[in-house]
Order: C-alpha cells, then structure tokens, then sequence
C-alpha cells in the first residue's frame, strides 16, 4: 500500500495534492519498519523464554506486554497518517475522471505584439 501510494502521488497532478502526503508517507514508512523490526525481536525474545513458558504464564505475559508497550507508539503513528494512503487513492480516481486538457501551442504575434504596433 505504501509503494502504491507512493507512486500514485508522484504522478498525481499538483493541484490534487496536499503538502503533507510525503511527510505523511514517510512517517508511515518509518513506523512500518519498526513494527517488522521489534515483530522480529518479539520472535526472538519468544524463542527464548523457557520451555514451560507459554500463552498464559507469568513470564510470557510480560514479555508480551512489554512487546505490545514498545509498538504502541508506531502504531498510533498508523492511526494518525494511515488515512493519508485513502486520501492519495481518492485524488488518484478524481484525476483519472478529469478531462484532459489539450496542449495548445504557444501563440506568437504576427507583428511583434502590442509595442511594435505603437512605433
């Protein structure tokens, strides 16, 4: 979702954009990879507890609290800017139902414009 988004609002045109989608992005991305990473701890840290300590035991529960206390905070990062994503995916299908508008020529003065008329 994120790549997507991302791409989608490099092609988006200006005017359907919001100066806060990157900055938005990038929190989004950041906190994304400090979830895989502390997912990856969590595995680690489960690997290590004693055999007898499962779902349930002391020891587990508080391995898993503290696990759940370090997410949190990415998490709300997630809760507050994930809506950016939907916002990018909206203004993508309006610009994709906006006419196009047709490159015109630049018109040049047949006689050197309004100054060379006044001579």
């Amino acid at each position: 979702m994120l790549a997507t988004a991302r791409l989608q609002l490099q092609q988006l045109p200006a005017h359907l954009t919001r100066d806060s989608w990157p900055g938005q992005l990038r929190v989004l991305e950041e906190a994304l990879c400090r979830l895989d990473a502390l997912d990856k701890q969590w595995q680690q840290t489960r690997a290590q507890l004693h055999q007898g300590a499962g779902p349930g035991t002391e020891a587990y529960i508080d391995a898993l609290d503290e696990h759940h206390a370090e997410c949190w905070s990415y998490l709300d990062d997630w809760a507050s800017h994930g809506r950016a994503i939907l916002d990018i995916q909206a203004a993508t299908r309006r610009a994709a139902t906006q006419p196009k508008r047709p490159q015109l020529p630049a018109v040049k003065p047949r006689h050197g414009g309004y100054r060379a008329t006044r001579r």
